[in-house]
């Protein structure tokens, strides 16, 4: 029985990852200090709809584009797992979440697109797909959304709790995580890549 348990759960961990909805934290907190309760819970629950919408949509897309444009599961494994390298990089160098993002306008972007469903969440979601199948990816990503909507709602409740330092930590932690697993996906499409060379 718990054997059906463990795709979900490693679909799970990589989604919550890439999500980082705790490094979020000051960031949220940034973007909605103006805002009175009632704006911030509309614009929450807005930008956690249209991240749904997003990441299934994406979800489902996705591999009709790589059919489309000759990609296969290897090129993508390499390009995905730079992207997230590169990305988890910016953030560990980076002093605060999000201080790439040019201007601070709140709702589908930058909150919904890119801060909660970007680039990682994509990227890993195409790639558990293939690994995992519908069902476990499906879930991980819903689960991890609404779990980051819940996360950013008691937002000033963690930022008591943690402390800026706290939550940077935290961040940097994740940001770390996904490095490693962004070198894991490159090492993977490179060895398929030469595992096809070597039947040729």
């Amino acid at each position: 029985m718990r054997s059906m348990f463990i795709p979900y759960f490693l679909a799970f961990v990589p989604i919550f990852v890439a999500v980082d909805a705790l490094g979020m934290v000051p960031f949220y907190l940034l973007l909605t200090r103006t805002l009175s309760a009632p704006e911030r819970k509309r614009l929450l629950r807005h930008s956690i709809a249209t991240a749904l919408l997003v990441a299934v949509v994406f979800l489902w897309v996705g591999k009709l584009i790589f059919l489309w444009l000759g990609i296969t599961l290897s090129d993508f494994l390499v390009a995905g797992g730079a992207v997230l390298f590169i990305i988890s990089i910016r953030d560990l160098l980076a002093f605060e979440k999000g201080s790439n993002v040019p201007e601070l306008r709140p709702g589908v972007v930058p909150l919904a697109v890119p801060l909660i469903v970007g680039p990682a969440v994509l990227t890993t979601s195409l790639v558990l797909l293939n690994s995992f199948g519908v069902g476990p990816t499906l879930v991980s990503i819903v689960t991890n959304i609404l779990l980051c909507g819940v996360i950013l709602h008691f937002s000033a409740f963690l930022k008591r709790f943690l402390g800026e330092a706290g939550s940077n930590t935290v961040s940097k932690i994740f940001s770390l995580l996904l490095a490693a697993i962004g070198v894991m996906l490159i090492r993977r499409g490179l060895l398929e890549i030469l595992a096809g060379l070597f039947q040729k």
